[in-house]
């Protein structure tokens, strides 16, 4: 019996899993990702002349009602932060696809690697937050929220991705599988209980994902380690303000759902208020807080004070002398 390389096994995998696409309207290009549902391909579209991403069912997945079911949901919530769906049909074996926007830039562990400031950090999880917002005000969560499913455009635009285990809060759902990646799931979805899903669920990923922005390990060696824009300098906030941004964190990663901020709309204006130099929701403030506080957003104001504090102290040691 003569045994095939692995160049060779590899070669006939993918050459089975080329898609018969009907017609002549899309030619295939490289593969640009594999998920456990199926394949993510650059295709040309003839007729509208552009680039797309085309996706298709694996093989050894079957489950073509659950690729519509995503396609479906990505029709329902239309936000310039989330991929657009363009096509779907039926291959010539039968298996599911369909076309989506082909997304250029850098996932957000990937992005994150690079040197940000803190700020400018902050407000790329605003526009994170905001497609997220979005989708809840549908009736849709996400529930697999994480670095790899966010991508950072050319120009600084956030895509929020795959979708394909999104809950509709209008259709019924039964507790007991777990769905969503262990590292940045809520303590409800690990727990399987499915039907308590909603939109808090989302937002402890969120803040999962805050954390990670803030400097924080990494929960997983396949996300890969972010930026640490506190400890390299870029930015790096106040003590009392750092303690704020930990604050709002730590609320949006409550272990009770009826502890964390109740919408992702809630946890981006606390950290606009962060930005704003404002008091935020999640941390109250003690009087030296707020003093440190207003005089970090008034540096001129401060100087005067220390100013005059150092004249007095200079004319009290003369007039003693």
């Amino acid at each position: 019996m003569k045994w095939l390389s692995d160049n060779v096994l590899k070669h006939l995998q993918q050459v089975s899993e080329m898609p018969g696409l009907p017609g002549a309207r899309y030619r295939l290009g490289e593969v640009l990702g594999r998920g456990g549902m199926g394949v993510v391909y650059r295709a040309h579209d003839s007729e509208l002349q552009r680039d797309v991403a085309l996706k298709v069912l694996s093989i050894a997945d079957t489950d073509s009602e659950r690729m519509q079911r995503e396609a479906r949901v990505l029709a329902r919530i239309e936000h310039p932060g989330i991929v657009p769906i363009h096509d779907v049909g039926t291959l010539e074996d039968g298996r599911v696809f369909y076309t989506m926007k082909l997304v250029r830039g850098a996932r957000l562990d990937a992005y994150c690697r690079q040197p940000h400031a803190l700020p400018d950090l902050l407000r790329l999880f605003q526009r994170i937050c905001e497609p997220v917002a979005f989708a809840h005000s549908q009736g849709v969560v996400h529930r697999d929220l994480k670095p790899a499913n966010i991508m950072v455009g050319h120009f600084g635009e956030v895509l929020v991705m795959d979708w394909g285990v999104a809950r509709v809060l209008s259709e019924p759902e039964q507790d007991g599988a777990v769905i969503g990646t262990r590292q940045y799931m809520s303590p409800e979805q690990a727990a399987g209980a499915n039907a308590d899903i909603d939109a808090r669920s989302d937002v402890y990923a969120l803040g999962r994902i805050l954390e990670n922005l803030l400097g924080g390990r990494a929960p997983s060696p396949a996300v890969g380690p972010l930026a640490d824009p506190l400890g390299s300098g870029h930015g790096r906030p106040p003590r009392s303000r750092g303690t704020a941004l930990q604050s709002i964190a730590r609320k949006a990663t409550a272990t009770e759902r009826d502890a964390r901020y109740p919408t992702a709309l809630a946890l981006a204006e606390d950290i606009g208020r962060y930005l704003d130099g404002l008091p935020v929701s999640a941390h109250p403030e003690s009087i030296l807080d707020r003093i440190r506080r207003v005089l970090g957003n008034n540096k001129t104001l401060a100087a005067l004070i220390i100013a005059y504090l150092t004249m007095r102290i200079l004319l009290f040691w003369f007039a003693r002398t």
